[in-house]
């Protein structure tokens, strides 16, 4: 299809356009794939490919929103919320700013450089932004994928400009369907057997996204020597192509044209009901060991989209809600595995998945999330044979593209030696090898004949919340919790 000067579809060519895929097999598809991939021609004719950045302008009508700004030069560290800018602005505030009209105020832009800054409108419910115009909701045509009725009420908004970006996550909830409706974006995706690679951490705390310490696309190969090891997936997502993002696959993505906008829902599944109670379990662990942590510096450890620090009671109250709906649905699926003989795998819930959902108040946020646990979710299927083509691509490792937009594996091995640490291991830069010799005393690897008297740990709470709240430690203590639960 074509574009128009917008960098969005054009959508009034002649002829008439068959869907490659009918709802039933587009969610087959999208529950059995374990991989990413981008489906092409399924949303020619969503009214919200109309929704570029000037559209949305008017049809917001003077709304304010909140951009996050971020510089574009920046070092190896990732930009997180906790450490950006940000501004309450108009679209059309945005637009003057980012496109550099005179004729036009940028309001609160004006303090930032266009050529040395970006800004991110990003997690923009609709249900927020549309609150006064439901209508606009059926422009969204997720049921295009087999869920029935999903639509924009189930969807978020991303608008920013170039270098505008996500740093490196994984989603804990469900899978992903991202839109594409203006301009390009970059994905790097990793698997999720890549986690340790990358170095994973809860700071900044936020409900159901673990961060990954790394910039991917300028690592620090010296202190996190460990990300050689991980297969990068890259593909570059065009306007009107809708991208699958597995569950647990992390992503770094990037605004690579002047103005991009973009659409999403979090599809839900059944395994969401275990990451509830892992989530419950992190939440717990943070907020009790943060707010006891009276000796340390002051960090910024909760991202901004979650709602004020919740008691100690309301979590444990969350973590026992979320325990019980676990074991309740792995009762009921049981009884329905023994009647059918099958899983069903047609299930839905009737409400959207809850995700960066800021509310005033964060004890009736934490209720309302009770009341929602107990939903039916999708389950996933068996990986059958699927078949790719024009209208389904796979993405595929950077290792094995042809001609691949980005920054390869290879790029990176010149920075590195033959020899790596080992899982498990803290690395830091500097940080010598040592161990003790037959008497007791520490020597030095790297020169046996020197002994080291003594060896000083310089760990701060932040170093423990990253060994207490990795993923992997997390879904030890919900096994040992499910089993005692079990007993009781």
């Amino acid at each position: 299809m074509a574009k128009d000067s917008t960098g969005t579809l054009d959508l009034s060519q002649p002829g008439e356009q068959v869907k490659p895929f009918t709802p039933v097999e587009a969610k087959e598809i999208v529950m059995s794939l374990q991989k990413p991939a981008v489906f092409y021609n399924m949303a020619f004719d969503w009214p919200a490919l109309h929704w570029n950045a000037t559209h949305l302008a008017k049809l917001l009508a003077g709304k304010r929103i909140r951009f996050r700004i971020g510089m574009k030069d920046v070092g190896t560290a990732p930009l997180f919320e906790t450490e950006s800018s940000y501004v309450e602005a108009t679209l059309e505030e945005f637009l003057a700013w980012s496109l550099r009209h005179p004729s036009c105020p940028s309001g609160p832009f004006s303090g930032y450089e266009p050529c040395k800054y970006w800004a991110y409108a990003d997690y923009k419910h609709l249900t927020t932004l549309f609150e006064d115009s439901s209508e606009q909701f059926k422009d969204v045509k997720w049921s295009d994928f087999g869920f029935p009725g999903r639509d924009g009420r189930e969807s978020t908004l991303w608008v920013g400009t170039l270098g505008a970006n996500t740093p490196c996550h994984l989603d804990s909830y469900g899978c992903n369907l991202v839109l594409q409706v203006q301009g390009r974006k970059r994905w790097y995706l990793y698997p999720p057997e890549d986690a340790s690679f990358l170095y994973p951490t809860r700071i900044p705390y936020e409900e159901s996204s673990v961060f990954s310490k790394i910039n991917v696309v300028n690592p620090d190969l010296k202190r996190f020597p460990q990300f050689k090891k991980a297969h990068t997936y890259m593909v570059t997502l065009n306007p009107g192509q809708i991208l699958f993002v597995p569950r647990h696959w992390w992503h770094y993505v990037e605004s690579i044209d002047p103005i991009t906008v973009s659409i999403n829902s979090w599809i839900e599944l059944d395994t969401d009901h275990k990451a509830r109670v892992e989530e419950a379990i992190t939440r717990t662990l943070i907020f009790a060991i943060k707010s006891a942590d009276h000796l340390s510096t002051p960090d910024s450890w909760l991202n901004p989209t979650e709602p004020e620090v919740t008691s100690h009671k309301t979590n444990l109250q969350y973590l026992n809600q979320a325990v019980s709906e676990y074991l309740k649905y792995q009762k009921r699926n049981k009884s329905e595995h023994r009647v059918s003989g099958t899983h069903n795998t047609e299930g839905t819930s009737e409400h959207p998945l809850k995700r960066k959902n800021v509310q005033v108040n964060a004890d009736k946020d934490f209720k309302l999330m009770l009341c929602e646990s107990n939903l039916l979710n999708i389950k996933t299927k068996k990986p059958g044979k699927i078949f790719f083509g024009q209208n389904l691509f796979k993405v595929l490792p950077v290792s094995q593209q042809t001609n691949p937009t980005g920054t390869s594996e290879s790029c990176f091995k010149d920075f590195l030696g033959e020899n790596e640490g080992h899982l498990g291991k803290l690395h830091s830069a500097g940080t010598k090898s040592v161990m003790k010799d037959d008497s007791g005393a520490f020597v030095d690897q790297e020169d046996p004949g020197s002994r080291v008297s003594s060896i000083q740990a310089d760990m701060c709470t932040n170093d423990l919340l990253d060994c207490v709240l990795n993923p992997q430690v997390i879904g030890l203590v919900a096994q040992l919790l499910f089993e005692r639960a079990r007993h009781v």
